[in-house]
């Protein structure tokens, strides 16, 4: 037990120490990392996945899950676009938000200009389930993930507050073709949660207690 407490500390001091979020607390993608340093991300998270304390998270540890969290680091495309935002528009924080009982969460991307003249956000809802292979196993760590809609608003144009621009368009979500969307809980505990999605990306989390309002699950 000391052992793979210490292997887990010297894991995430590691982490921490590749400082995968950015000053603004935008979360880092490989795209803007050397290859090596990506490489030893890689590995280091997949180390920490090994000694993970909730290896059936959907069985054991679904109250975990619950509440807010803030992605540092990812290799998904669509987190990857996100750097690349028109109008000069840069990202912000990106944050995950779980209601384990309604089995829904929604992704929530802040943006704004670097020189304040606007700022707003980005949120997709979606529902999940516990993929089943065999309704003779019980359920281990994989969800399915349905993605509902996409919401972008404005919050402020230069320092004034737009209500009515939040959301100022809603549309339906994209769901990838042919397949279900799913997502691998493979690490799980207080404050970290580290997940891989159906083709192979990665996301790091971290539980968060700063999402700066309420916004419900629509």
């Amino acid at each position: 037990m000391c052992r793979v407490i210490f292997c887990l500390l010297v894991i995430t001091r590691k982490l921490l120490e590749l400082k995968l979020t950015k000053s603004d607390g935008s979360p880092v993608t490989d795209l803007k990392l050397d290859k090596t340093l990506a490489q030893e991300i890689e590995q280091l998270t997949t180390q920490l996945e090994s000694l993970n304390p909730n290896p059936n998270p959907l069985l054991y540890a679904t109250s975990l899950l619950e509440g807010a969290w803030q992605l540092q680091y990812s290799t998904a495309r669509e987190i990857r676009s996100l750097d690349s935002l028109p109008l000069g528009l840069k990202l912000g924080k990106v944050y995950q938000v779980i209601n384990v009982a309604n089995k829904l969460f929604f992704n929530l991307a802040k943006v704004k200009h670097p020189l304040g003249l606007i700022s707003g956000y980005v949120k997709v809802t979606a529902s999940f389930e516990v993929a089943t292979v065999d309704s003779s196993l019980p359920p281990n760590q994989r969800i399915n993930v349905y993605f509902d809609k996409r919401y972008l608003s404005i919050e402020k144009i230069v320092g004034i507050d737009t209500p009515q621009l939040s959301p100022f368009k809603v549309v339906p979500a994209n769901n990838p073709t042919g397949r279900i969307a799913t997502l691998d809980i493979t690490y799980l505990d207080e404050t970290l949660r580290i997940g891989r999605g159906g083709d192979g990306s990665l996301f790091i989390l971290s539980k968060s207690n700063d999402l700066p309002d309420n916004r419900a699950i629509i």
